[in-house]
């Protein structure tokens, strides 16, 4: 019998996006506000938040922020090498508002090719956000639509 695992693609698509902070309610209001979503999971459901979950976009893709101390130490420095895009629909102006939000910059908004244009921000807390206007994913996420 095959394990039908060996004939699935092993990546098949983001679930959870975690960002982690040293003061997890001060890092929920900032999100909160920058994306306009109030959070949907927090746990413990009692005191302070160790981990509280957003669901954000089109697909519902998820946000997650952690209590600094329950992250994995890392060999590097903090976010090396990784960069998560979330779709918007202008980079440039989402760039602004994040800055405008307190964010800094990570690297300034930089047209890729006719229809993809990125920008990267860290975030009061010290993560890498980066912002991706992507026709793909437009097309991608009209296909659903229309399908």
């Amino acid at each position: 019998m095959t394990d039908s695992r060996e004939d699935s693609p092993m990546l098949r698509g983001l679930t959870t996006v975690t960002y982690f902070a040293d003061d997890v309610p001060a890092a929920v209001r900032w999100y909160a506000a920058v994306t306009g979503t109030e959070p949907y999971f927090v746990r413990p459901e009692e005191g302070p938040p160790a981990y509280v979950e957003f669901r954000l976009g089109d697909l519902q893709h998820e946000l997650g922020i952690l209590d600094r101390r329950y992250a994995p130490s890392a060999p590097g420095p903090a976010g090396a090498g990784v960069v998560v895009y979330w779709a918007v629909d202008d980079a440039r102006a989402s760039f602004a508002r994040l800055l405008s939000s307190g964010a800094t910059v990570h690297q300034e908004p930089i047209e890729r090719g006719p229809g993809y244009v990125t920008a990267s921000v860290v975030d009061p807390f010290g993560n890498v956000l980066g912002v991706m206007a992507n026709q793909h994913y437009l097309d991608v996420v009209g296909g659903l639509v229309a399908g």
